[in-house]
């Protein structure tokens, strides 16, 4: 007789991930200092199918996107051994946290549009109507 292997549970894996932003958020703003590690926001986290390992992707406002992780690298043991008294599952999984620079793109994306559409806006800027009361 085979042993059964059950199919990985998507939702579970989605439902986890949300729970474990949402508790290292509260825990990120509790320990962490912010005027070394600046306000950082965590805008995702994807785990591994077996949940052992999970990328934390955060912004960082008040400081430098280095120092933040640092600061974060720094204290992913603590956040771990918090977690694994938060969640009450089997495995807690490692955290290793990177930069999301997705929005930094978007800002410097948005103001090259902007700089690419302002000489267009000149060139087709309707003239002044002259003034009939004028004399040459």
């Amino acid at each position: 007789m085979g042993r059964h292997k059950s199919k990985p549970n998507p939702g579970r894996n989605t439902r986890l991930a949300d729970q474990i932003q949402k508790d290292l958020a509260g825990l990120i703003q509790r320990e962490l200092d912010i005027s070394r590690a600046g306000l950082i926001t965590l805008t995702g986290v994807e785990l591994s199918a077996d949940y052992a390992h999970a990328k934390v992707y955060f912004t960082v406002m008040g400081a430098e996107p280095e120092t933040a992780t640092a600061a974060l690298a720094e204290k992913a043991g603590w956040l771990h051994s918090l977690l694994f008294k938060m969640l009450h599952i089997h495995t807690v999984p490692t955290l290793r946290f990177i930069h999301d620079d997705q929005l930094a793109r978007g800002l410097a994306l948005s103001q090259l549009i902007d700089q690419a559409n302002r000489p267009q806006a000149e060139v087709f800027k309707p003239s002044e109507p002259e003034d009939p009361d004028e004399q040459p």
